[in-house]
C-alpha cells in the first residue's frame, strides 16, 4: 500500500531524511518511530504531499504524490500532531465542510458522518462549537475526520499526544475497530513505546534521517536483547535527550496549505 525508495530530503546541505526504503502492507498499522529532530514529520510530510523529496520515489496504493497530489490526496486521511479543527465551526459542521472539500455527495457524506460520530460517541454534541470539547473528544473528532472520504491509508503523527491513559485506550479502540471493519492502512508515529508495541504490526526505527531496523516488536527486541519496545529503541538511537529538531514551524505552515 505504501512504497518508499531511497528516500531523499535535504536542507541547504543537511540531510533531514538520508536514503530511507520501505513499504507498508495493505490493512496493516505501522509504526514510524524515531527520536525529536529523526526525520519523522520530514518524512510524513513528504507522504502527504506537504513536502517535495529531494530525490527518491514514493507509491501510495500505486500513486505518486509527487506528481499526482490531488490523486494521492484521495487515497489517505490524517491526524496532524497539532490540533487542525475549527473552533469556531460545531463538530458536525467539521465534517460536513471536510466532505465537501473531497466531494463527497450531501446525502452520502451526511450518512457518513452521522454514523461516525456515533461509533467514536460525539454524536449527542454534534452541534456543539469544538471549542467546547475536551482534549480527548477533539482527537476523537479528528479521527472521525480522517475515516470521513473512506481512506485506504490514514496517516496519525502522534495522535494521542498529551491525553491520558483512558483516553488513548479508547482512541486506540476505535482506531483498530475502524481498521479492522474498513481495512484501513495505518501509518503511525508516537513517542508512546508501549503504544507501540500494543498496536503495531510492524515498526521501523529512525534516527539521523537513516533507517535503523524495521520489523516486528518481538524481532526488534530480539536484535538488542530487550525486554520491551521502548529498551530496544533506546539501545538502538542512544539515551541523550534530543531538541525537537528542524520542521515544527514549518510543519504548522504547511498544515494550513493542506486545509486552505
Amino acid at each position: 500500500m505504501i512504497k518508499v525508495n531511497n528516500l531523499h530530503k535535504d536542507y541547504n546541505g543537511f540531510s533531514a531524511v538520508d536514503g530511507i526504503s520501505f513499504d507498508v502492507k495493505e490493512g496493516e498499522v505501522f509504526a514510524f518511530l524515531g527520536p525529536n529532530g529523526a526525520g519523522k514529520t520530514t518524512t510524513i510530510k513528504m507522504l502527504t504531499t506537504l513536502l517535495k523529496p529531494t530525490s527518491g520515489e514514493i507509491l501510495l496504493d500505486g500513486v505518486n504524490p509527487v506528481t499526482d497530489r490531488d490523486e494521492a490526496r484521495k487515497l489517505f486521511g490524517i491526524v496532524f500532531q497539532d490540533p487542525s479543527l475549527d473552533d469556531e465551526l460545531t463538530a458536525f459542521e467539521n465534517l460536513d465542510f471536510h466532505g465537501a472539500l473531497y466531494g463527497l455527495p450531501r446525502r452520502e457524506r451526511r450518512e457518513r458522518i452521522v454514523s461516525l460520530l456515533q461509533f467514536m460517541e460525539l454524536y449527542d454534541r454534534r452541534n456543539d462549537l469544538v471549542k467546547k470539547f475536551s482534549g480527548g473528544m477533539r482527537r476523537r473528532l479528528e479521527i472521525a475526520r480522517g475515516f470521513l472520504h473512506r481512506p485506504r491509508i490514514l496517516f496519525l503523527d502522534e495522535p494521542t499526544i498529551g491525553l491520558d491513559p483512558q483516553t488513548r485506550f479508547h482512541i486506540w479502540s476505535y482506531i483498530r475497530s475502524l481498521n479492522d471493519n474498513e481495512r484501513v492502512t495505518v501509518f503511525l508515529t508516537t513517542h508512546q513505546m508501549e503504544e507501540a508495541e500494543r498496536m503495531a504490526d510492524r515498526v521501523a526505527i529512525i534516527d539521523h534521517g537513516k533507517l535503523v531496523t524495521m520489523g516486528t516488536v518481538d524481532e526488534i527486541k530480539g536484535q538488542t536483547n530487550s525486554a520491551t519496545l521502548e529498551d530496544a529503541f533506546l539501545a538502538l538511537t542512544g539515551q541523550e535527550m534530543r531538541d525537537r529538531g528542524v520542521g515544527a514551524a514549518e510543519q504548522m505552515r504547511s498544515q494550513m496549505r493542506f486545509r486552505h
